[in-house]
């Protein structure tokens, strides 16, 4: 697979395709991908379960696709809790992001990651502090710029941090809050203190109390055997830079939430890694032949894009070899929506990317095959209501 990298922080989103992140602009909301069956070659996927969603958009240039991959998350929330539709505003979680990360990169003294990645609960965190904008109330383009791109704000922002931290004599200023927010304002705009919904006025915080969002009805889970099972971790990747906690479960376990909230309607975030060769977003496909992808011949490769083949069972070990020799990496978050078998009978999950409806034909999603999902799912976020009620009682969540 031709693919091009660009890495603008640690282990965050790595950009595979720059022509798709500024192929399309548009934006709507529908039932995202109908329910039928969906024909990739000779794959013939048929829907199990689909979740209501909203239209896919593109992050172009920014590398804030944990903010993407979970505001469509909350979009498809409040369709499943009869709220309507809602277009919130991706760049409204990242600007107020920057300036938690900016604080805590001080408070650590330089000592912490400061990068555009980050995780699903950093927009729940936002939200319990600062609520919520739409995007007609926060665009997040003030920097002349048609398209996202953060690369400058982030080296800005990196540089005065490292700066004031270096300089400072026996203490800090008072200063450098109004600083941090002083950048942000200039790249991504002032933001309002009251928006109208539904014909009345509300701050960024009574928003969220009005749309009915809850941070805390949200968990994270991963699976990794490092930590016992069925407690809470810190989930030792970059991007958790404000150090939450995940719970910890066995992968048939985590599987098993995962099938069981798609079908309650419950959609989910996902966290892991695409920078595998078996991962083809212009296909819309991918999967983990039975065979190491380097041992395969060309054409054997070529074969498992064009029809399903054989996949390799994926253990716990095997998971746990790999995110240990970091061949497993938090690479990027996208939406999971769904689940469809081929005609074989083997399980794919339905997965909404952030390049824009027109980066493959399969209008900006892709199908996963569970052996993939099995191995290189980092961590999931979703409602707790979606996990199964034995798992929630072996994890004492209330």
């Amino acid at each position: 697979m031709n693919s091009i990298r660009i890495n603008t922080g640690n282990n965050m989103m790595k950009k595979h395709y720059f022509l798709l992140l500024v192929l399309s602009f548009a934006f709507s909301f529908a039932s995202a991908q109908e329910d039928q069956t969906i024909t990739i070659t000779e794959y013939q996927l048929s829907p199990e379960f689909v979740c209501k969603t909203s239209g896919v958009k593109n992050q172009q240039l920014a590398g804030t696709c944990w903010s993407y991959a979970t505001v469509s998350f909350l979009e498809s929330e409040l369709l499943r809790m009869g709220m309507g539709e809602f277009d919130f505003s991706e760049i409204w979680f990242a600007r107020c992001a920057y300036y938690q990360k900016a604080i805590r990169f001080i408070r650590l003294q330089g000592k912490a990651n400061f990068s555009q990645g980050g995780q699903a609960h950093d927009v729940m965190n936002v939200i319990r502090e600062f609520g919520v904008l739409a995007e007609a109330d926060y665009k997040g383009l003030e920097y002349g710029s048609p398209i996202h791109n953060h690369t400058e704000v982030e080296a800005g922002l990196l540089g005065y941090l490292k700066s004031i931290i270096e300089k400072k004599e026996s203490k800090l200023t008072t200063g450098y809050r109004a600083a941090i927010n002083g950048i942000l304002d200039a790249y991504f705009g002032v933001a309002p203190q009251t928006v109208t919904y539904s014909g009345k006025g509300y701050t960024p915080k009574e928003l969220a109390v009005a749309l009915k969002l809850k941070p805390d009805d949200y968990v994270e889970l991963t699976s990794y055997s490092h930590h016992p099972f069925y407690k809470t971790f810190d989930l030792e990747i970059p991007d958790n830079w404000s150090h939450d906690q995940y719970y910890n479960v066995p992968i048939d376990e985590l599987v098993e939430t995962i099938v069981y909230a798609l079908k309650k309607g419950y959609s989910i975030t996902w966290d892991g890694d695409v920078s595998e060769k078996t991962f083809h977003h212009v296909k819309g496909l991918a999967f983990w032949p039975e065979i190491d992808w380097d041992e395969l011949s060309q054409e054997e490769r070529k074969g498992y894009f064009e029809k399903p083949g054989k996949e390799k069972v994926i253990t716990q070990e095997l998971r746990q070899e790999t995110f240990d020799e970091q061949t497993t990496t938090d690479d990027h978050l996208m939406h999971l929506t769904g689940v469809y078998k081929d005609q074989n009978g083997t399980r794919y999950f339905q997965i909404k990317n952030s390049w824009g409806s027109t980066s493959n034909k399969c209008g900006g999603f892709l199908y996963m095959s569970e052996s993939f999902l099995r191995l290189k799912t980092v961590a999931v976020l979703l409602h707790k209501e979606g996990i199964p009620s034995a798992i929630q009682s072996k994890l004492n969540i209330r």
